[in-house]
Formats: C-alpha cells, sequence, structure tokens
C-alpha cells in the first residue's frame, strides 16, 4: 500500500518549557528487581515516567548504604550523563562477606537541570563467598550408592544386561525422596560460637531480628519450609544445570518466618535431573549423586550480633510420602506416609535417621540469578469423556497398559508443561491414578505413544477429610488427563471410589516477565501468536527445551532462531546469561559444542553424529550474546565468553575441509511431501557452512567490542576464506542458484550477504511462487527466509504465504485443533504438539507488522552502527500489509514501554505512538520521504493515501 501524501503530524501534549516532574517508577540491580545477590559491583537501572514530552535525563545521583547500620557504602555524587541503565558502582566498598543487604536510592536532573526527588529504595546483597565452604548433606554418599559413572545411558545402551545390571545394583535409598529437619533456638539468652558484632556505635539493645537470610541448594530439586509454611512458590527449584560444572543456590529473605523461641527448618528433596535413575519412561540415565542439601541461615540481630544454622551433623532425615519421584516417568505419592507436623516446632524425630555427610558437587556453586520456574496458569475441566468397556479394553492393547474400568478422560482445553492438582476425599488406603497426555488414542484413552510412555501420576489416600495434591518434581506436556480409581462429583459412585471434588491443570513454567503484546485485525496472525506463546512458555522452563515431555533437552539452535521473538516477548535479562552460562559448561575441552546444554547424555553410535554436534546449534554460544546486546545494550555476555566463541570457531575450522563443513542436521524439519526430519531441500553441507561463516563474522564483531586487532585481521580473513569455498562448491553462476535452488539454499546466502547477484534473490521469489506462495525451510531456514524477504521489503509476499488455513502454515495448525505449537508443519505427521522451534514468525509481528526494532541492529549489512543503545534509541516502522486494518502492540523496555498502535481506514493511515522518558524515537511511516525523530512523550502521526 502506498501513502503518497503527508497530511498532519501533531502532539498530544504540548511542550512545556519547565520541569518536568520525573517520576523513578521501577529500580533494578543487574536489570532485576527485588533482592537481587551479586558478585562484585553490581550495575544499576531506574525507569522513569513524567507527564509531558520531551522529557530527558541530563543528570544523575546515586546513593548505596548498608541496611541495617545506614552506613554509606558509596555515593556517585551528581554525575552528568544520560545514561540509566546498566550504571557502573565500580569503587563501592561492597563486601562478599558483609552479613546485611545494601540498600540504594537514585536521583536524576531533567534537561532544565531541575532535579527529581529521590527514589524509593530497593535492595541487593552480595553473593558470600563462604558458602562454597558448607557441608552437603544427606542419606546416603554416592560411594555408597554405588551409581554408574557416564553420560552414555541412552537409547540402546540402556537395553545392554551390563548396563541393566549396574543400574539395578544401585541401593534403592539413593532414589528415595526424603525429609530432611533441623530445630534451633532464638531469644535473648542465645549465645551462639558464631555470634560476631557488626554494630559500629557498640551499643547493645537487645535481640530484635532486623535481618534473616536464607541460602538453600537441594539436588536434584527441593521444597523449602520454615515453622510448617513454605517459603517461596517456586517450583523445581534451583533451575537445573551441568551439576559437574556449576550448582545454583537460592536466596531468601525470611526474616518475617522467624519466631523466638524454637524454630524448625524443613527441605523436602527429590531428584530432578541430578538423579534420573528411570524406573518408567526415561529418555536418558544419569546420575550426579544422590539428593543433597547445601543450607545455610544468616540471622542479624539489632545488637549487631547474628546467628547461622547450617547444613551439618545436627540434622536428621526421614523417608517422605514421595514414593517415587523421576523427571521422566512421573510421581507416586502416599499420604499415609505424612509426618504431621514433620517441618514445625515440637515434632517428635527420634526414630529419624541422622544425616551423613556427603561430597559436594563438582560444579562452581553460584547463585541462581533467573527467574524461578512457578505454576503460572491454572486450567479446568472442559470436557469429560466415560469410557465404556469396550474402549478400556481396546485402550489397554493400543497403550501398552491395563486400563482401569473406571477411567474417564477430561478434556482440559489447553495443551500445556506440567502436572494435574487433585482434590479428593476417600478413604484411607485408596488409590487415585492420573494419565496425562497431549493426544487420545482411536478408543479416546490417553495416548503416550509419541511422547515417552509410562508416565503418570499415583496418589494414595490417608482418608483425612478433603486431600489436596499435586506432583512437586516431575512434569509432562498433555492436555488430557485419564483418571482411574475415582469418580467426579456429582457422578454416580456404585463402587465407592474416591470422589475427586476438584482437579485442574497446573500450567508450570519460568517466571520471567512477560514484556509485550501484539493484536492485529488478522485473526489467524492473532491466533498463532497464543499458539507461540503457549509453545514457548511451555518449553520455558530451567532452560529452553524442545518438548515438555519426550525429551525435556536443552536444544540450542531455538535459542538463536526464535531469539529475536523470544526477546520481544520475555524480559531475559537474567534468564539467558543463566543459558549462556549452560552453554559455556557444555562446551568440550577441545571447543566443540554439543547440541543441547546442559549436556546430559552423549549422542553416541552409528547415526548419532549428526545429533551430538551440529553448527546451527553450536552457534547459538556465539550468535546469542549478539541478539542479548542489541536489546538490552549489555555487551557483558560477548566480553565474558568472548574466549569460548573463540575456541569454538577454531573447532570448526579443524572440522572444515577447504572452508567446507559437512556435518550437523541442516535445514532441520524442512517441509516437503514427506515426514520431515532431517534436512531433504538443502544440503547439510550448505547450512552447515553458512552457518560456520556467520560464527566468524559474528566472532569479527566481538573482537572488534573487545579490542583484539590480531583476531580482527586473522578471522576476516578466515572470512573470506569460507565465502570463496561456499561459492566455489555451492553456487552455480549460470543459473545464479545455490545448492538445489531451495528456499534455504538461496535464503541463507542472501541473507548473510554472501551474495550481491540479484538473480538469487528473484530464484528465491520464483521458488515461492512455484509452491504457491509456500514455505519449503524447516526449523533452520524459516527464520532466514522471512527475514531475507523482509530485508528486500518483501512484506506483501511474508503475508500471503502465512494468511491461510493450508499447511504449511500455523492457519492450518489451529485448524487442525492445536493449542500449542507443533513440531512439523504438518501435525499429524509429527510426533509431538508441543514444541516452538518452527515460532519464528512472532519476530515478524513485532519488527515489521507493529515496526519496534532497535536502532542500531546486528544484522549483516544493515547495521547503523557498532554500539548497541539498548532501545535507549529505537525505530518504529509499521508495514500495513495485506488486509490488515489495525495492529496494536506494546513492548516493556529497560527504558519504559514503548506503544505502537495503527489503523488504515478509508485510505488514512492513523499511527499513535509512546515514547518513554529518557528515549529516542525515530519515526517511518509508509510512503514519507523522510523520518520523524521524536524524544519522550506521546504522539500521533496521520497520512492520507
Amino acid at each position: 500500500m502506498a501513502f503518497k501524501k503527508y497530511l498532519l503530524f501533531f502532539l498530544y501534549l504540548p511542550c512545556i518549557v519547565q520541569a518536568k516532574n520525573i517520576t523513578i517508577t521501577r529500580l533494578t540491580c543487574e536489570m532485576q528487581e527485588g533482592l537481587v545477590v551479586v558478585e562484585g559491583a553490581p550495575r544499576l537501572g531506574w525507569v522513569m515516567e513524567s507527564p509531558e514530552n520531551g522529557t530527558r535525563q541530563s543528570a544523575y545521583e546515586i546513593d548505596i548504604r548498608e541496611t541495617f547500620t545506614g552506613r554509606q557504602i558509596w555515593n556517585s555524587g551528581k554525575v552528568n550523563s544520560s545514561q540509566s541503565q546498566l550504571v557502573s558502582t565500580e569503587g563501592a566498598k561492597i563486601s562478599s562477606d558483609n552479613p546485611f543487604n545494601y540498600i540504594w536510592r537514585v536521583r536524576v536532573w531533567d534537561e532544565t537541570d531541575t532535579p527529581s526527588e529521590w527514589s524509593r529504595e530497593a535492595k541487593f546483597r552480595s553473593a558470600p563467598s563462604r558458602l562454597s565452604e558448607g557441608k552437603w548433606i544427606g542419606a546416603i554418599t554416592r560411594q555408597n550408592a554405588h551409581l554408574p559413572e557416564g553420560r552414555k545411558f541412552h537409547g540402546s545402551e540402556l537395553k545392554k544386561p551390563e548396563v541393566k545390571a549396574a543400574w539395578e545394583a544401585v541401593d534403592t535409598l539413593a532414589k528415595k525422596s526424603i525429609y530432611l529437619r533441623r530445630t534451633f533456638l532464638l531469644d535473648d539468652t542465645e549465645k551462639t560460637k558464631t555470634q560476631k558484632s557488626w554494630n559500629e556505635s557498640g551499643n547493645k539493645s537487645g535481640k530484635k531480628i532486623v535481618e534473616a537470610t536464607a541460602y538453600v541448594c537441594g539436588l536434584g530439586f527441593y521444597e523449602f519450609s520454615l515453622n510448617g509454611k513454605k517459603v517461596g512458590n517456586s517450583e523445581f527449584a534451583p533451575l537445573w544445570s551441568d551439576y559437574d560444572k556449576s550448582v545454583y543456590y537460592n536466596t531468601y529473605d525470611v526474616t518475617e518466618q522467624l519466631r523466638y523461641g524454637e524454630n524448625a527448618v524443613g527441605i523436602l528433596l527429590g531428584n530432578g535431573f541430578y538423579n534420573v535413575q528411570g524406573g518408567r519412561y526415561r529418555k536418558l540415565q544419569i546420575s550426579f549423586g544422590p539428593p543433597t542439601l547445601l543450607f545455610e541461615l544468616v540471622i542479624n540481630y539489632e545488637d549487631g550480633t547474628r546467628t547461622i544454622v547450617r547444613s551439618d551433623n545436627e540434622w536428621k532425615y526421614d523417608l517422605s510420602p514421595v514414593t517415587f519421584n523421576c523427571i521422566y516417568g512421573g510421581e507416586d505419592y502416599d499420604a499415609r506416609r505424612e509426618q504431621k507436623g514433620w517441618n514445625q516446632a515440637g515434632f517428635d524425630d527420634s526414630h529419624w535417621h541422622p544425616v551423613v555427610m556427603q561430597k559436594a558437587p563438582k560444579g562452581v556453586l553460584r547463585p541462581q540469578m533467573a527467574p524461578p520456574v512457578k505454576i503460572m496458569e491454572r486450567y479446568d475441566i472442559q470436557k469429560v469423556t466415560k469410557l465404556n468397556a469396550d474402549q478400556v479394553a481396546a485402550a489397554s492393547k493400543s497403550t501398552k497398559r491395563t486400563v482401569d474400568p473406571s477411567a474417564f478422560v477430561l478434556d482440559m482445553g489447553q495443551n500445556l508443561a506440567g502436572f494435574p492438582e487433585i482434590t479428593v476425599r476417600g478413604k484411607r488406603g485408596q488409590k487415585i491414578t492420573l494419565l496425562v497426555a497431549e493426544a487420545l488414542t482411536d478408543e479416546g484413552a490417553c495416548n503416550q505413544r509419541q511422547t515417552g510412555r509410562q508416565h503418570y501420576y499415583e496418589y494414595t489416600l490417608k482418608g483425612d477429610g478433603d486431600e489436596t495434591w499435586h506432583p512437586r518434581f516431575s512434569y509432562y506436556g498433555f492436555r488430557y488427563i485419564q483418571v482411574e480409581g475415582a469418580v467426579l462429583k456429582g457422578q454416580k459412585n456404585p463402587h465407592k471410589l474416591p470422589v475427586l471434588k476438584n482437579i485442574q491443570s497446573c500450567f508450570v513454567y519460568n517466571s520471567a516477565k512477560k514484556v509485550s503484546t501484539f493484536e492485529s485485525s488478522n485473526p489467524i496472525f492473532n491466533a498463532a501468536h497464543r499458539l507461540i506463546e503457549k509453545a514457548v512458555r511451555s518449553n520455558m522452563q530451567s532452560v529452553f527445551t524442545d518438548c515438555p515431555h519426550r525429551e525435556k533437552l536443552g536444544w540450542l539452535e531455538q535459542v538463536h532462531l526464535n531469539g529475536p521473538g523470544l526477546l520481544y516477548n520475555y524480559d531475559l535479562t537474567a534468564y539467558a546469561p543463566q543459558i549462556m552460562q549452560n552453554m559455556a559448561d557444555a562446551q568440550h575441552s577441545n571447543g566443540a559444542m554439543p547440541t543441547t546444554a546442559p549436556e546430559y547424555v552423549l549422542f553416541e553410535g552409528p547415526g548419532m553424529d549428526a545429533f551430538a554436534e551440529s553448527p546451527e546449534w553450536g552457534g547459538s554460544l556465539v550468535i546469542f550474546p549478539f541478539m542479548y546486546y542489541e536489546t538490552y545494550g549489555d555487551d557483558s555476555l560477548i566480553r565474558k565468553y568472548y574466549s569460548n566463541m573463540r575456541r569454538y570457531v577454531d573447532y570448526l575450522k579443524t572440522r572444515a575441509d577447504n572452508g567446507i563443513l559437512s556435518f550437523g542436521l541442516g535445514d532441520w524439519y524442512d517441509y516437503g511431501d514427506f515426514r520431515a526430519g532431517f534436512s531433504r531441500n538443502t544440503p547439510v553441507p550448505l547450512v552447515a557452512t553458512a552457518h560456520y561463516y556467520m560464527t566468524v563474522m559474528y566472532l569479527i564483531e566481538a573482537a572488534k567490542l573487545v579490542g583484539n586487532d590480531f583476531d580482527i585481521r586473522y578471522y576476516s580473513s578466515l572470512a573470506e576464506d569460507i565465502r570463496i569455498a561456499f561459492d566455489k562448491r555451492f553456487l552455480n553462476n549460470d543459473t545464479a542458484q545455490y545448492g538445489t535452488g531451495s528456499q534455504c539454499s538461496n535464503a541463507l546466502p542472501l541473507f548473510l550477504h554472501m551474495t550481491q547477484d540479484k538473480r538469487v534473490f528473484m530464484n528465491l521469489l520464483k521458488d515461492i511462487k512455484m509452491h504457491g506462495d509456500r514455505l519449503t525451510t524447516g526449523d533452520v531456514g524459516n527464520r532466514y527466509l522471512i527475514q531475507t524477504l523482509v530485508c528486500n521489503g518483501q512484506h506483501e509476499l511474508i503475508y500471503k504465504m502465512f494468511n491461510h488455513e493450508e499447511a504449511p502454515g500455523y492457519g492450518f495448525q489451529l485448524k487442525f485443533g492445536a493449542t500449542t505449537l507443533t513440531e512439523q508443519w504438518d501435525p499429524r505427521q509429527g510426533s509431538s504438539w508441543n514444541h516452538f522451534m518452527m515460532g519464528q514468525i512472532d519476530e515478524w509481528f513485532f519488527n515489521s507488522l507493529a515496526g519496534i526494532r532497535p536502532y542500531a541492529t546486528s544484522e549483516f549489512g544493515n547495521q547503523q552502527n557498532n554500539s548497541k543503545q539498548g532501545y535507549q534509541k529505537f525505530i518504529i516502522a509499521p508495514e500495513p500489509v495485506g488486509d490488515l486494518k489495525f495492529v496494536r502492540s506494546s513492548y516493556e523496555t529497560l527504558y519504559g514501554t514503548i506503544i505502537v498502535d495503527w489503523t488504515r481506514k478509508d485510505g488514512t493511515f492513523t499511527l499513535n505512538v509512546s515514547v518513554p522518558v529518557n528515549t529516542v524515537a525515530v519515526v517511518f511511516l509508509p510512503g514519507g520521504k523522510e523520518p520523524k525523530e521524536v524524544q519522550s512523550g506521546t504522539y500521533k502521526f496521520v497520512y492520507v493515501e
């Protein structure tokens, strides 16, 4: 659509030359809110609001103090700067041995040099250096457990008699869930060996508690309670990792939960990925050791003394009611084994067992920065289907398990990652089985054939009124719940089965904040956006997983291929650095990057090489830090992992044959008249070599950033050699086709600007046309195809390619009834209905339809400048294509929320935008010759055709 005449540009609010009434609304430490645990001097940030247009910061002053003593640690003085994010506090005297929190505040000056009020106070805490010296406790040592070593227990390896024998020889105590407890006294007369005065004035004014902080690491997963109440609301804590490299702990402010007199700490431990011993379905088996705990509680008093409660031989343990738990296989709970008051003071634990001292995990102990996983949504029953006798008999055969005659199936309406939660009433010893699945058999029973069977949950009643329960240590991807051994409330109950009074699906995912909205006049696009969101959230756990059922592994290609869409939708300021740490931990000593991180299994043996290493997957290590830098203006990941990036590129060079890489998965799951899997349309060496070139080009940019002139010269020469080799091997100069001439074959070199031949782009358009304006790309090629079309202004074509209900396309999945994005373009062919690897269209929704994007971009050939400002300066360039009538979108940046709302009616295009304080927007309108640069505020633009 062309707009020919500029009609009107005006502001909603007049510019007033006076103080702008700046309000500081959000304080962050390392881009996080709340109590943040930091290592070293933190970087601080703040968000400002003003009712007037054109407001900007001209200076700031930061004040940092010790929380309780009020002692000033650092004051920046008035700093003339517009910087309001990632502000350094180098020089502040912040000690890792300080038992107190720090508080800080800030005030700013506007463009008229008028100061604001001081902000509210925010807290951070220095990571304690002594924590790694603590003792780990549990029920049995790894040595006595006889756990097999290694990461090869996968696939056919698990069927070997000697492997089966090794795992069967493991002491059963090593996989049991246990309770751990410890009591301690707090009163005016208590004196401890660890007390120390921190009150500079020396005044002793009693034993009032002023701060209490708990540090907890329970592996694999734990639930922490204090005086009978759960602390926090996380599930599956701490976030999982390669425990030989990194071990994460959580920090809690428990000041309000303590009381004078006797207190009790209770910890429930489960296996998680730390200890996968199988027992039912399992993708793999690996154990870093039996369940274990590291604990420290630091209590500071008003009189300057402190008490420290640690994990030591004063603790006791007993078996918990969780009788089985496996991250892959499910969970069983026997409520008859509950011990009332086990985590409270006054409980008789004389029959409990003394803990044993365990060897610490090999990994470096690190504070968990990423947000926790939580129950974020709940879904109720949408439909109930009772299986008749014939269906039960048939389902018993098709599902390879005996289905109970009482079985009924609940459609909860939404495919998700999580578990059911039940409230039930019945007799002591009665048992309910919950089988979950994302698909149904022909008989209507839950079908786990494609997603890993058997996975189920069993609950044995204690017979004490209403009983509410959900699993603690396992989850699955499901929409349907098959209930056996119970009846729904209000249903006939001739066999006196337990009555299920309530059941919900608990949607469990990482609590990283949603930071955007998108809505348009196109129902397919709106539904596709929701489809992708539900799939991303299902797979946004401790890591970005591929699926929430069959594998639960952190396959890495999604991190960068969907990276822009993820960064548009979610606050990844803390989550992304932890993903990078996982990648660095997974890197091999020779520089190789595996396809998964954490790498819980080594893919070895015939046909497994491509799954072990693939440049499109490993390249996330080099590519993703630049996406992070572009979004947040934070180059720390590039600097921190520069040597890892270089080692990876150097490794790829050793695998290259005259500049060509010939291994990997290629354009995984591309589309055609075949069941998707390995790349069929595009040569694997073409895709691998293109990504080799891409990682080298990013490494050159990283070398410029860190100031390594030798690397700039060396890798620039290498990149040119790869480009020449690529053209020699894959380019047909006569036809201007790369490789097979597939969409991925031509889109990759175009995206990477490896060619300037316009005929290659025309060939790409011809192929799309030949396929009826449909794509043939897969997991890898999708982004490069879409963004190549974007860079060449082909938004109308993109609109045609996805505005339909045929395969391949999001509309077909919606028509099929999917509620999450499926693994294959045609879900009828796929084995999973909950993958997000095909979700690259979300990037187009935001950067093109809404037109929100950073001013400096790292895409090849489109870089305005090398300094990424993290949306302190940004572009708004909406694309009103097809028959779109409106797009409404918002995006919460580090500086505040950008809002874009445009409509198109009767030849008039109206654009409303909101620009955060202290930022600048460069606004491009359809048909406009010159962009309009505006500062903070609310604006309206109107154009007529």
